[in-house]
């Protein structure tokens, strides 16, 4: 029964292998390709992140003594976010304001003295060196008064830092200090987050990373809710580490809360053939159309580049065309074909 079996495929692949008769025709069935494309349905995990995530640090070494902005609070952009201890920063900026005053005095004793060198000299009382000596004394106080007027901003720059303002309107999402601790340069005080520039990041494989630019309608879908996007960009390099490529969207109504987590999804705009449309001839993935021209009906074969096994593929043919769905099996490239009702 087994040998029998075996005996009757071979003799069918062989009825397959062979040509057509004079005036044969191989009967098929097509629809047309809007009613069989479909458009995938794709989705990759997303998380809502802020380009304003901003971990606030002193700038100078001094005792905290004043935080009054608490978590979840939303603050203006110029608010004050810590105030650190001023004395001694005060005091310096004194002493340096007290230094820029008596070097104004030398410059203008300096000044009165030149005046006066200058009109002796005219009257030949006074020698060309006494002259040349004042004059080079005045240039070296005013050499020095720039220095000083320098020093001065750089003491009311360092009384400025002792007050923390925000750089941006931001919620506090985390205070990293306490008073009455010691801040160095570089010490966290706070974490902030601007809530209105918001944007969703996805890691996309490559396939997905192609999809995405001609994406219908993404969508961040949450468990709280579904938020409509467009696509800012896709990073043009991969991660090293998870050989993904990052793509930023925008929101483009309602935004949801930063840190959220959920997926993102989008359906392809390009018409794609389910796998089991696909044939396979002279190595090459593709599709049977029917073909009227010339008066005749006929089976024409169009690869599709890119094509995979078991994946739907994208096709550009008009939506109008017949596809063959049923009797391709036998046909091949310019086979005659008879069209039969489903």
């Amino acid at each position: 029964m087994q040998r029998f079996s075996l005996h009757l495929s071979l003799a069918g692949l062989l009825a397959l292998a062979q040509p057509l008769a004079a005036g044969e025709t191989i009967p098929v069935q097509a629809r047309p390709l809007a009613e069989l494309a479909v458009h995938a349905e794709y989705r990759a995990p997303a998380s809502v992140v802020s380009d304003g995530d901003s971990r606030i640090s002193a700038e100078i070494m001094a005792r905290i003594v004043e935080l009054p902005v608490h978590v979840g609070e939303v603050v203006k952009q110029g608010a004050l976010l810590a105030r650190l201890e001023a004395t001694d920063h005060r005091l310096a900026l004194d002493r340096e304001e007290a230094a820029l005053r008596a070097l104004q005095a030398r410059v203008d004793l300096a000044a009165y003295q030149l005046d006066r060198a200058r009109s002796l000299s005219r009257k030949n009382v006074v020698s060309e060196e006494l002259l040349t000596q004042r004059e080079t004394e005045l240039r070296s106080l005013r050499a020095q008064l720039e220095g000083q007027e320098a020093a001065v901003t750089q003491a009311r720059r360092r009384l400025a830092k002792t007050a923390v303002r925000a750089p941006f309107e931001a919620v506090i999402d985390a205070r990293l200090a306490s008073v009455g601790e010691l801040a160095s340069p570089g010490t966290p005080l706070l974490q902030i987050i601007d809530y209105r520039r918001l944007e969703v990041s996805v890691p996309l494989q490559a396939r997905l990373a192609e999809s995405l630019p001609r994406a219908e309608r993404p969508e961040l879908v949450t468990p709280v809710g579904r938020y409509p996007l467009r696509l800012r960009t896709i990073t043009p390099a991969f991660d090293p580490v998870s050989r993904t490529r990052e793509a930023r969207l925008l929101f483009t109504g309602e935004a949801a809360l930063p840190g959220s987590a959920g997926e993102l999804v989008w359906r392809s705009t390009r018409p794609e053939l389910p796998a089991e449309l696909l044939s396979r001839r002279k190595g090459s993935l593709g599709v049977f159309v029917v073909d009227t021209q010339d008066g005749a009906t006929r089976a024409r074969f169009v690869p599709l580049p890119g094509a995979e096994e078991g994946r739907p593929a994208a096709v550009s043919l008009p939506a109008r065309t017949l596809v063959i769905t049923l009797g391709r099996f036998r046909l091949q490239d310019g086979d005659p074909v008879s069209l039969r009702q489903p």
